[in-house]
């Protein structure tokens, strides 16, 4: 089946019909020098997208998932999901609620391995919209937990938390063994929620899980809800961007990690990640668990963020600095990577200026005036 014809079904077609059945088996085939067959959840997404065609490439089978909802202008998911339909990697379009939809993918496929995505991102938006993140981080997770430890075999799975979970932590780097249980945010409690589930599916069904706190990602086909996607678009325009500081005047720090230090992060983990050690919803030994930050170890002030930026730009920016509102953001993040670099031979390299020059240029090939791409963020703004 041509690929083109992907989209097409992925958006009209049922789950039983037989040429969606057909075109995710055609998805889920590897090719040569290709070892896992893996279900990617939130395959349109950002990351997602970027680790669907990493996987593709090195010829493993790849079927994505994905919902392709609202939270920012659909036309970027489907212009990514065209990118992966011509890599030869179907998407499911779907809830991961569904539980008849996530049986069908299942029995259709024997997936080695899952690499789990989807999310309802945003931190600031949360306090408009709750009940999506309970849905999607939560009830979706548990639906995809309670789909693989049934699985005979049990697949293993790889899955994003996030650097949020260490909420209001004042010691500085970040490790894995750190106390998380005060979040800032709604979605850093969801986060932190799943990662209680992921120890308790693995503890009780023998599920081989791995756990990845990705510190502040950025990069080409990035989301507009991003700060440095949104400040890039303002200083484009013309238009004020809003910096944020703390009480006393502090900047806010982020240790922004470029995309493609993400995907080795995330490619590694699956290609350590040991086989689950239950059948059947049944555990029969000790399983692997495992969490690891994912980040660049280099935190960045904002405001120096923003500087860098201007000179790849060559336009400077009007700074709006005001002071945090209280919707969960964090003074500053930083990652320390020591058993990442150890365990998954994980080691970035790709420093903030050539990350963000990588950016721009894709900014500005993609929202290029006349492409039309740039009418589908007019009148949005980012949560």
């Amino acid at each position: 089946m041509n690929p083109r014809a992907w989209t097409f079904l992925s958006r009209r077609s049922p789950y039983s019909n037989a040429a969606w059945e057909k075109a995710v088996l055609q998805s889920s085939q590897r090719q040569e020098g290709g070892q896992m067959t893996v279900l990617v959840t939130g395959a349109a997404g950002f990351v997602g997208s970027h680790v669907s065609l990493a996987l593709k490439k090195r010829g493993d089978g790849v079927v994505g998932l994905d919902n392709f909802n609202d939270y920012y202008p659909v036309e970027l998911k489907r212009a990514r999901a065209s990118n992966l339909e011509q890599a030869g990697i179907f998407i499911v379009e779907g809830d991961l609620n569904d539980q008849n939809l996530l049986m069908k993918l299942f029995k259709l496929v024997h997936f080695t391995h899952i690499l789990h995505l989807a999310a309802q991102a945003g931190v600031r938006y949360a306090v408009k919209n709750p009940l999506a993140y309970v849905h999607s981080n939560v009830g979706g997770f548990v639906t995809l937990l309670e789909q693989c430890k049934n699985s005979q075999p049990q697949p293993a799975i790889v899955y994003a938390s996030s650097s949020s979970v260490y909420g209001l932590n004042s010691k500085v780097p970040f490790s894995e063994d750190d106390r998380t249980d005060h979040p800032a945010s709604l979605y850093a409690a969801t986060k932190k929620a799943d990662e209680v589930l992921a120890h308790t599916y693995n503890h009780i069904y023998g599920l081989s899980i791995t756990a990845l706190r990705f510190f502040t990602v950025y990069g080409p086909w990035g989301r507009p809800d991003m700060a440095y996607f949104s400040f890039t678009r303002n200083i484009v325009e013309g238009k004020p961007i809003t910096i944020f500081q703390g009480p006393h005047g502090e900047e806010l720090a982020r240790d922004f990690t470029f995309i493609d230090d993400i995907v080795k992060g995330c490619v590694a983990s699956l290609d350590t990640a040991l086989p689950s050690t239950g059948s059947g919803g049944k555990k029969h030994k000790k399983a692997q668990f495992r969490i690891y930050n994912l980040g660049n170890t280099q935190p960045v002030k904002v405001g120096d963020f923003v500087s860098i930026l201007e000179k790849h730009l060559k336009k400077k920016a009007i700074r709006n600095i005001i002071p945090m509102p209280s919707t969960g953001d964090v003074m500053f993040t930083h990652a320390n990577v020591t058993r990442a670099k150890h365990d998954l031979g994980y080691n970035p390299s790709t420093d903030l200026s050539t990350g963000l020059h990588i950016f721009v240029k894709w900014y500005k090939s993609y929202y290029k005036e006349g492409a039309g791409h740039e009418d589908m963020l007019k009148g949005y703004k980012p949560y």
